[in-house]
């Protein structure tokens, strides 16, 4: 028996916990898009797979609203696999291990992928209805929203008649987005030389930090593990001689990262080396313990491996990790409590003999997202690097005018006799992309509460999930 047989909507809940069966991290969603695209035929439902595995099905409207305008569903099927390190999952083949705390559900030691679950559970359940009055339905599930909205970006409008946009992709019940940041995705690659490693090896660790959504939670300025090596590194450089094995830190580069590591090769005098790492994690403990109170620094003797990087390229991995922009950038000053740009350093590996930086950056001015690229390619170049910029995406603006958005705040008004919340998001939404692909898009975004997006924390508030459910189906009835 189901964990989630006791909570409503059932349908709902069923079509997630199917979900969380099926692996469906960005860029390994093929499995996931069959699936929807045999729900739909085993109904009878027309449906589009295109070149990049985006699933369209259709459903006409039911009776009395076969002649309504048509709307779009809208949510993308790809999660972020993150997990804790201590858990064994192989998020390529593993279901997902679901329990409940107090109402919310979680995953087991990984992310949960409620994000963006759970507007693919609701929109199923709306198509498998025959009881919910609804205009007809335009359902488009994209690929790939997490690492660039590739998905989105190949959407063909043509198959759209649709000019209302429901997006389900946010994570507030009674907070309706209508518009958010433009974004892109930057890596600078720097060119690894080595030389024969000599002397007494050490492993760094940044463990920890409680990580996020490099969108929604950056303005919490929690610690990046990625920035705080760099950081480490830095102050450790001052007092001790040691040669660069190995460096690492997060998976994504849209989740700030929790966790990170260097390999160090020490010649020399090393007196007083560990009361020196003690002190570098007090005084960055200080820093960031409001945010994160849990920061901690190990620091143990490894095996010496044959090589390790040559001095220059030691130097120039430490001067970027530690001049390498992070971080908020500037606030809006239109919208009071809104980040307008920002980046963060999400991913530190290597690859073919280059160390790469991989950022997400976020800006709802694109002008200024395109200063934040120049400056990181700049540094970059300064330390000998190269840069390439792998996706860029709009901002959604918000439109003055908005026949969707008038109906969701009337209908909720009346639900709930108050009004919502109408904000815009520093995270990026498909909204922006979708807008340029299907002309004349009306948009809107809701979602039920989630927590702790793209890290292992990720929950759901399941009580939320039935109050967003029972108010989109108002608002698909109040659109006749």
């Amino acid at each position: 028996m189901s964990i989630l047989s006791q909570y409503e909507p059932k349908k709902v809940l069923h079509y997630f916990e199917e979900l969380t069966k099926i692996p469906r991290g960005s860029g390994n969603e093929k499995a996931v898009s069959d699936y929807l695209k045999k729900f739909a035929e085993d109904r009878n439902l027309d449906v589009i797979q295109d070149e990049v595995m985006n699933i369209i099905i259709k459903k006409p409207g039911t009776s009395g609203y076969e002649d309504s305008k048509p709307v779009i569903i809208q949510g993308h099927m790809d999660m972020v696999d993150e997990k804790n390190n201590d858990t064994v999952h192989d998020f390529s083949r593993d279901p997902l291990k679901l329990r409940i705390v107090e109402d919310h559900l979680y995953a087991t030691g990984t992310t949960l992928g409620a994000d963006n679950g759970i507007a693919v559970a609701y929109a199923l359940a709306i198509l498998d209805s025959d009881d919910i009055p609804h205009p007809p339905l335009e359902v488009l599930i994209t690929v790939e929203e997490e690492t660039g909205m590739i998905g989105a970006a190949s959407v063909d409008g043509k198959h759209f008649e649709g000019k209302m946009l429901i997006n389900i992709d946010s994570e507030e019940e009674g907070t309706f987005l209508v518009s958010c940041a433009g974004g892109a995705r930057q890596t600078v690659k720097l060119p690894l030389h080595y030389t024969k490693a000599e002397g007494v090896s050490y492993k760094l660790s940044i463990t920890g930090l409680k990580g996020g959504h490099s969108g929604m939670d950056i303005i919490k300025e929690r610690g990046n593990s990625n920035v705080l090596l760099g950081r480490a590194l830095f102050m450790l450089r001052e007092k001790y001689d040691f040669l660069v094995t190995s460096l690492h830190g997060g998976s994504k580069n849209n989740a700030i990262p929790r966790e990170a590591e260097a390999i160090l090769v020490f010649s020399g005098n090393v007196e007083g080396l560990l009361d020196e790492v003690a002190r570098i994690e007090t005084t960055l403990g200080i820093e960031i313990e409001t945010q994160d109170d849990d920061f901690n620094i190990t620091f143990s003797k490894t095996d010496t491996p044959e090589q390790c990087y040559d001095k220059v390229t030691t130097e120039k991995a430490i001067g970027l990790l530690f001049t390498l922009p992070n971080g908020v950038i500037s606030m809006s000053q239109d919208i009071h409590g809104l980040v307008e740009t920002s980046l963060n350093l999400g991913v530190l590996h290597e690859k073919e003999q280059k160390l790469y930086f991989d950022f997400a950056v976020r800006s709802s001015v694109g002008s200024r997202k395109e200063m934040v690229l120049d400056k990181v390619k700049t540094i970059g170049e300064i330390f000998g690097a190269q840069t390439e910029i792998t996706s860029s995406y709009p901002e959604w603006r918000y439109a003055k005018d908005s026949n969707l958005r008038d109906a969701f705040i009337s209908v909720y008004e009346k639900k709930y006799g108050v009004l919502p919340k109408i904000e815009a998001i520093h995270a990026g939404l498909e909204c922006g992309i979708l807008s340029g692909r299907i002309d004349g898009l009306d948009m809107i975004s809701l979602g039920p509460n989630l927590f702790d997006v793209h890290t292992p924390d990720e929950h759901m508030d399941l009580k939320s999930v039935k109050n967003v459910y029972e108010f989109l189906l108002d608002v698909l009835k109040h659109l006749k």
